[in-house]
C-alpha cells in the first residue's frame, strides 16, 4: 500500500482509459503494470435519422465522470489526490467517421462502425484498391459521403477516429497508432505508412469532385507503439479534469483502437498468436506469418500496434441479443416475486447451456441487432426459429444463443482457418462472453477447433491494454519490442485457465453453423417484411 501510495505521489503509474461501445473505462496500473484503480461510465448508442451515433457531449461527459470515479477510488483507496501520472493513453472503438472543418468544428454527427451505409462505396474500394475495404472503414464513410454529394465534403479540413480525436481535443496533435490508422485506410507494411499507390487511386477516382483537399492532407499522422505522441495541454487537462487537479505536461502514446488494446491486454502481438474479444460485437484477431492468398471481403486486413499484418473475421452482433433474452428471464423472475442478482442468472443460464445437445437441439438463432457485413445483410432483425420436431428446451436454447452469437464470426474465421490453413496454437479470449468461467471459453473453443485461454486480466480489458501501451511509452528498454516487453515484463507471471476444443462440441458447432448458413434467406425475408 506505501509503495503504491509513493507511485501516485511521484507521479510514476500509468493511466489508461477505453471509449467502448457500451462503457468507458479508465484503468491506472502502478509500476509492476498491475491495476490499482479505475472508474467506469456506461453509455450507449443513439440510433438518429437512421445513423448509429454518440454525441461529443456524451463522450466528454462519459470521459470525466470515469476518471473522476477513478480519481474518486485513488482517493478512498490510498489517501492521496490524483495529480499527475507518468504517461496516459486513449483508445476506442475503431473505424466510422469523424470529420471537421478548418475551424475544428464536427461537421456532421459521429457515425459509428456499426452503420452498415457504405455498401456502395466499399464495394467500389475494394475494386479500385483489390484490397478489402469493410463497410465500417473510415475511408469507406468518406466516399459513401461523396457519392451521397453531402454537401459538408468540400469543407472537411481533417478526418479522425473517436481516440483520434480524444487525443488530438487534449494534445493538439493530429496522430493515430498504426493500428487504429489501419482501420482507417489500408498500410503499406514497407512504409508503415498510409499506403501512397491506394492514396493516388482514390485521388483520381474523386477528381471530377473538384474537392478543396487531397486525401493525405485530411488524414493524421501515423506513429507506432514506443513513440510519444504529444502531451497533455492546459486546456486537455482542464478537459479530462474540470476539477483542476490534474496537471498539464504528461507524455501520450499514439491513440489506438480496440483491436490493438486487445492485442496487447492478451499478449497477443507475435506472429501465430490470436485474440478473441467478445462482448457488443465480436472480432478475432490472427498475427500472421505471411499475406493472404487473395482478396476476401469477410476479412478485414489491419495492424499490431507496431506494424505487424493482421487478419480480422469481425462480426458487428455478438451478446445483444443474448442479453436480452437474459433480461427477459430476469423479468419474468421479479414478476414471479423471485429476487434474482442478474450475476447469478448469467451464470446459472450459460452453465445450463452446457448440457444442451452438442448441434443445440436443432434450433435456430440470428442475434442480429444491427446489420451484419459477415452475411450481407445492410439491416439487422433478431429471430429465433424452430421447427416442430426440435428439442426445444431451456438447455438447448442458452446453447443456441451462444452459438448464434459466435455465427458470422465463425464465417469468417473458416476462411482463415479451412481455406488460408493459418497456424494459430492457441486464442486469447477477453470480453463479456467470457464471465463466467469455462462456458463462454468452451463455445470458442467449438468454434474455432483451436484451445482457447482467458487471463486473469482479461476483465480489465482494453482500457488496461492502452494503460500498458503508455507504460511501453515511458519504460521500455533500448531496443526492447513490444512483444519481449510484454512477454518478458507484463505477462511473466501471469496465468490463466485453458479450455481445449471437446471433439464433440466441434462437430455439433459445425452441424449448427451448416443450420445457420441454410436459414439466412429466413434473416433476409425478416428485414424485408418487417419494418424497423
Amino acid at each position: 500500500m506505501d509503495k503504491v501510495k509513493a507511485a501516485i505521489e511521484a507521479g510514476k503509474t500509468v493511466l489508461g482509459i477505453e471509449l467502448g461501445s457500451t462503457r468507458i473505462k479508465a484503468v491506472l496500473v502502478d509500476q509492476e503494470n498491475q491495476p490499482i484503480a479505475s472508474g467506469s461510465h456506461d453509455w450507449e448508442n443513439s440510433y438518429v435519422d437512421q445513423i448509429w451515433t454518440y454525441s461529443t457531449e456524451e463522450v466528454w461527459g462519459g470521459l470525466q465522470d470515469s476518471y473522476q470515479k477513478l480519481a474518486a477510488e485513488v482517493k478512498s483507496r490510498y489517501g492521496v489526490d490524483l495529480k499527475r501520472v507518468g504517461a496516459l493513453g486513449f483508445s476506442a472503438m475503431m473505424h466510422g467517421y469523424m470529420v471537421f472543418n478548418k475551424s475544428g468544428e464536427l461537421l456532421v454527427p459521429f457515425r459509428t462502425w456499426r452503420n452498415n451505409i457504405t455498401e456502395q462505396a466499399a464495394t467500389a474500394l475494394t475494386s479500385l484498391f483489390q484490397y478489402n475495404i469493410p463497410q465500417r472503414w473510415s475511408i469507406a464513410h468518406l466516399y459513401q459521403a461523396i457519392l451521397n454529394n453531402e454537401a459538408h465534403v468540400s469543407d472537411i479540413d481533417f478526418q479522425t477516429t473517436l481516440a483520434g480525436y480524444v487525443h488530438w481535443k487534449l494534445t493538439g496533435e493530429k496522430v493515430l497508432g498504426i493500428g487504429e490508422a489501419s482501420g482507417m485506410f489500408p498500410i503499406d507494411l514497407a512504409t508503415k505508412d498510409f499506403n501512397a499507390r491506394m492514396i493516388n487511386q482514390f485521388n483520381q477516382q474523386v477528381r471530377d469532385k473538384q474537392l478543396n483537399w487531397k486525401l493525405e492532407e485530411i488524414l493524421p499522422e501515423v506513429r507506432f507503439a514506443g513513440e510519444e505522441a504529444g502531451r497533455l495541454t492546459e486546456e486537455g487537462a482542464k478537459l479530462l479534469d474540470p476539477t483542476g487537479e490534474l496537471e498539464a505536461g504528461i507524455p501520450l502514446c499514439p491513440p489506438e483502437g480496440d483491436a490493438g488494446t486487445g492485442m496487447v491486454a492478451t499478449n497477443s502481438v507475435a506472429k501465430r498468436t490470436g485474440n478473441v474479444s467478445a462482448g457488443t460485437s465480436v472480432f478475432a484477431m490472427v498475427v500472421l506469418e505471411q499475406e493472404l492468398s487473395k482478396v476476401y471481403p469477410e476479412i478485414d486486413l489491419v495492424t499490431t500496434p507496431t506494424g505487424h499484418l493482421v487478419a480480422m473475421a469481425h462480426a458487428n452482433n455478438c451478446t445483444s441479443d443474448l442479453n436480452a433474452w437474459v433480461r427477459l428471464f430476469a423479468e419474468y423472475s421479479e414478476a414471479i416475486g423471485v429476487e434474482v442478482d442478474l450475476n447469478k442468472l448469467y451464470e446459472t443460464l450459460y452453465q445450463k447451456a452446457l448440457q444442451g445437445d452438442v448441434d443445440g437441439g436443432g434450433l435456430l438463432a440470428y442475434g442480429y441487432l444491427s446489420g451484419e457485413h459477415m452475411t450481407h445483410f445492410e439491416e439487422g432483425r433478431p429471430l429465433f426459429v424452430r421447427t416442430a420436431d426440435s428439442r426445444f428446451n431451456l438447455a438447448n436454447f442458452m446453447r443456441t444463443h451462444l452459438y448464434a452469437a459466435l455465427g458470422a464470426m465463425k464465417i469468417g474465421m473458416d476462411i482463415l482457418l479451412k481455406q488460408e490453413t493459418v497456424k494459430l496454437e492457441e486464442m486469447h479470449g477477453h470480453g463479456g462472453l467470457f464471465k463466467t468461467k469455462g462456458v463462454g471459453q468452451r463455445m470458442m473453443a467449438a468454434a474455432l477447433n483451436t484451445p482457447v485461454s482467458v487471463m486473469e486480466t482479461a476483465g480489465e480489458g482494453g482500457a488496461w491494454g492502452i494503460a500498458i501501451l503508455a507504460a511501453y511509452l515511458i519504460n521500455k528498454q533500448e531496443n526492447e519490442g513490444l512483444d519481449q516487453f510484454l512477454t518478458n515484463r507484463v505477462f511473466v507471471e501471469q496465468s490463466g485457465d485453458i479450455v481445449k476444443p471437446n471433439p464433440e462440441d466441434v462437430k455439433g458447432f459445425e452441424q449448427f453453423i451448416e443450420r445457420y448458413k441454410t436459414g439466412l434467406p429466413i434473416e433476409r425475408a425478416a428485414i424485408d417484411y418487417l419494418g424497423n
